[in-house]
């Protein structure tokens, strides 16, 4: 049954861990290495503010729809958003492939760790692999509340960080901003999606079609509706932000960063070697937490009530993915995540129909 009573009270305190566990689904290795920003964004030059714009929009509605529905179900123990935003043989098709999505999703994610650490540190790419594999598993076996408090003190460290190298980039390198159009060549092999507008919405897709039972669950979480909407409005607002800022550090040196598996490490470096050892265990921390709430959303739906039989199959997952993840990373983010995207427009819709429906 679904809650009537809505509480509007909150704790700042509250707000921030939301805020921060909302940021940690996106924050993996496509988003924190820039590879996932020049795909959608940088790729289509100037064009790219536009589908920083629409995001915008997207992130602010699409979070704030999800997370409370969350909020207002969480009394309904078998309550399924597919099927509440879809219909049931939609939102049962959904489901049904979710946990497959993810999985390959998991893989893109821990072949980025093994990528970051070898680009920076030399380490064989599958080492790094696996250690990732193995670090989130020991995580997803401790349980979601403790995973989101670990994830959500990770996820505004990177955040400002992100935010720290990208600003520093583009004050220094704002000089070039009229040299963009010269490397409209390169970046074009970069992208995602034929058209800006489509690339705007797959990466909506991206994100809230795989992240929905996650932010679903942090809204069933939440101690009031508010606490649970500023979450998402903060979130929203800072991830666009960085987006937008970390955009035009790679437009302003595309002719180097549009070649790179890690972009915003080399981008790290450049400003001082110090920054760039640090920003490399920032981009694995970024990984991680990523990561983390991913593995929760497929394990989560499979033997909940066999702690053996989850906990074996936690195991199987985490073999799966760092297999899937020794293939190249840029090449798992070039196919797995506009796939993926493409997958979840339907969804998208649904989700914004029924939201306005609800408003009206």
């Amino acid at each position: 049954m679904m809650i009537s009573q809505e509480k509007q009270e909150y704790r700042p305190l509250a707000v921030l861990k939301y805020t921060g566990a909302f940021m940690a689904w996106v924050i993996g290795s496509g988003f924190a290495t820039g590879q996932e920003i020049l795909q959608f964004f940088s790729g289509y030059g100037y064009a790219s503010y536009g589908v920083v714009v629409l995001n915008l929009a997207g992130f602010l509605i699409l979070g704030r729809i999800i997370i409370t529905t969350g909020y207002d179900h969480q009394s309904e123990e078998k309550f399924s958003h597919f099927v509440y935003f879809c219909g049931n043989k939609l939102g049962a098709l959904y489901a049904w492939l979710i946990p497959v999505t993810l999985v390959l999703l998991m893989s893109v994610l821990t072949s980025g760790a093994g990528a970051t650490l070898f680009e920076y540190y030399g380490i064989n790419h599958y080492i790094g692999a696996a250690l990732l594999a193995a670090l989130v598993l020991g995580v997803y076996l401790v349980g979601f509340e403790k995973m989101v408090k670990i994830v959500a003190v990770i996820s505004p460290v990177i955040i400002i960080f992100t935010l720290l190298v990208g600003t520093i980039t583009v004050v220094r390198d704002i000089g070039n901003i009229s040299a963009i159009t010269q490397y409209a060549p390169v970046l074009q092999h970069t992208r995602a999606c034929p058209h800006w507008i489509l690339s705007a919405a797959s990466y909506l897709s991206l994100n809230f079609f795989c992240g929905s039972t996650y932010y679903t669950a942090l809204g069933a979480k939440a101690e009031s509706r508010q606490s649970a909407r500023l979450g998402a409005l903060f979130g929203a607002l800072a991830l666009i932000a960085t987006i937008a800022i970390m955009n035009t550090a790679i437009l302003l040196d595309a002719g180097n960063t549009s070649a790179l598996a890690v972009p915003t490490l080399y981008l790290a470096r450049k400003i001082s070697s110090v920054i760039g050892a640090t920003f490399s265990v920032i981009l694995i921390l970024g990984i991680f937490s990523s990561c983390s709430t991913m593995m929760w959303t497929v394990c989560s739906r499979f033997f909940a009530g066999d702690i053996k039989k989850n906990r074996i199959f936690a195991v199987i997952v985490s073999i799966g993915t760092f297999m899937i993840s020794l293939f190249p990373f840029t090449k798992l983010v070039g196919v797995f995540y506009p796939l993926v995207g493409y997958v979840g427009l339907l969804f998208v819709g649904c989700v914004l129909y029924k939201g306005i429906r609800s408003q009206a």
